[in-house]
């Protein structure tokens, strides 16, 4: 997604269009030479947006709200997920989630093929770190397994690497529109070639507080096995997401990767995972040389076979690395071979064998930073990777009261520079329902996180991965002096 730095006050007003706001308040002239620190302010109102989750008869789609208690809020405000039009809202009947306090979970559920994209609110002590994670159920055909996502807050560019329209994937980008006046989007796709010839994508108009989905075959009618799905908004802000569905391995949500960047990081990939496939893109029109390194337990060690890639500009490049983990956590680690180009980059990732696998996407993200939140966790089906894949870090975890009982439980880990941990996870003393997992960096280096969600089948590999990203639950507000000589300029 395109973050813009921008001034005080217009970084304040995009704040609140977007993420939150923090009151701003300027204080008495002191002198030239008494300037703090800037100020860390909670978000006073965050917006998300999730996708219509299935059109399958057969999905079980449920809706979990989570709002980390932050320091410097008070008790008023409220945070509520509903259907973004009237026409929609008239099949809910009523909010779909509609939280009562921060630091408790709460879990909405809806059935079959009903669903809508939906628009959530949160304003006030609800909003610092609000997350929704939408999880589904499809019990069999093309997409069976599950499908995970956390809702997006809007914004007005997004990179997908990783999509497909090679036989056998059916892939659709989702768009959510939730202000009053509709979006204008264009959509472009990017193969081994270079950009995928299409007129279809240019100017799609989303309605206000509407959506729309668009099939990826019907924007080209070239088979690519590796795409790069590039979403600009020319015209207000969307929220998107990519959702991949298999016939023969399942189906899971592509989340937007992180900016490009000649540095990424791929957090999570499951221990047991049977296939891992690769997917980069570099925007700009220079070549770029990557080393790639598996953080391990152990350390960090080069893929036989795969120590360098190489990708070539405006195009999108895929590499088989096979059972790359065997059978120990892992999260991939690029960094420039020479010089520095910034690519976008996402893991396409298998688990099983024969009729029963299912696949997911780990996209490259953004590390924890000061607080990032998984909400929708399930006692024996959750798996928290922890990498470090610079200096060795200290972070808190902690696991929220259940949606229907039980009470908080913290755990502190450390993680040397260079690996990848799989941690135990701190449960719910007592829990019923699901829970939310926050995690915290405490000390030193940059931490990346992902949360794996599998199925309650034994026997089926089904399961999800989200990767942890700072929930941008506070706003850094610099200290200022009042300086009235600006009136006469």
């Amino acid at each position: 997604m395109k973050r813009t730095t921008l001034s005080l006050f217009a970084g304040a007003t995009a704040l609140a269009a977007i993420t939150g706001f923090a009151a701003v308040t300027t204080p008495a002239a002191t002198g030239p030479d008494t300037a703090e620190p800037a100020a860390r302010l909670p978000v006073e109102r965050t917006s998300l947006l999730c996708p219509v989750p299935s059109t399958s008869d057969l999905a079980e789609t449920s809706y979990t709200s989570f709002t980390p208690v932050t320091k410097g809020t008070d008790d008023k405000g409220g945070a509520v997920l509903e259907a973004g039009t009237a026409e929609d809202a008239k099949k809910t009947g009523k909010p779909v989630v509609q939280p009562k306090a921060p630091g408790t979970p709460v879990t909405g559920r809806i059935s079959g093929a009903d669903g809508s994209a939906l628009v959530g609110t949160a304003e006030g002590s609800h909003a610092p770190g609000w997350t929704v994670q939408q999880t589904t159920e499809v019990a069999a055909g093309t997409g069976r397994g599950l499908q995970g996502v956390t809702c997006t807050a809007p914004d007005t560019e997004f990179w997908f690497p990783g999509a497909s329209t090679a036989t056998g994937r059916t892939d659709y980008v989702h768009l959510t529109n939730p202000d009053d006046s509709a979006a204008v989007v264009d959509i472009e796709l990017y193969g081994e070639d270079g950009a995928v010839k299409s007129t279809v994508g240019e100017g799609i108009t989303v309605p206000p507080h509407g959506s729309e989905s668009l099939l990826l075959s019907t924007l080209s009618d070239v088979e690519q096995t590796d795409l790069t799905v590039h979403v600009g908004v020319r015209s207000g802000r969307v929220g998107a997401a990519v959702q991949a569905l298999d016939d023969k391995t399942g189906g899971d949500w592509l989340a937007a990767a992180a900016d490009p960047a000649s540095d990424l990081v791929l957090p999570g990939i499951p221990k047991d995972a049977t296939a891992v496939r690769l997917v980069l893109f570099t925007p700009g029109g220079t070549d770029a040389d990557l080393k790639v390194r598996l953080a391990s337990p152990s350390g960090s060690i080069a893929p036989a076979g795969h120590e360098t890639v190489r990708v070539k500009a405006g195009t999108t490049t895929g590499v088989d690395l096979g059972e790359v983990t065997r059978g120990e956590a892992g999260s991939l680690v690029l960094t420039p071979a020479g010089s520095s180009v910034p690519v976008v980059a996402a893991l396409r990732v298998v688990r099983g064998k024969g009729g029963e696998q299912e696949s997911a996407f780990i996209p490259a993200s953004d590390p924890v930073g000061a607080r990032a939140t998984a909400a929708d966790n399930r006692a024996k089906s959750t798996t928290l990777s922890l990498t470090a894949p610079e200096k060795a870090a200290k972070v808190k975890v902690t696991a929220s009261a259940g949606t229907e009982g039980g009470t908080t439980a913290t755990r502190t880990y450390t993680i040397k520079g260079g690996t990848t941990q799989d941690v135990e996870a701190p449960v719910p003393a007592g829990l019923k329902g699901t829970y939310a997992l926050t995690v915290e960096t405490v000390s030193g280096g940059p931490v990346h996180a992902s949360r794996t969600l599998t199925g309650q089948d034994d026997d089926v590999a089904s399961f999800t991965v989200q990767t942890l990203p700072d929930d941008r639950g506070t706003v850094s507000v610099p200290n200022a002096d009042d300086d009235v000589s600006v009136l006469q300029r």
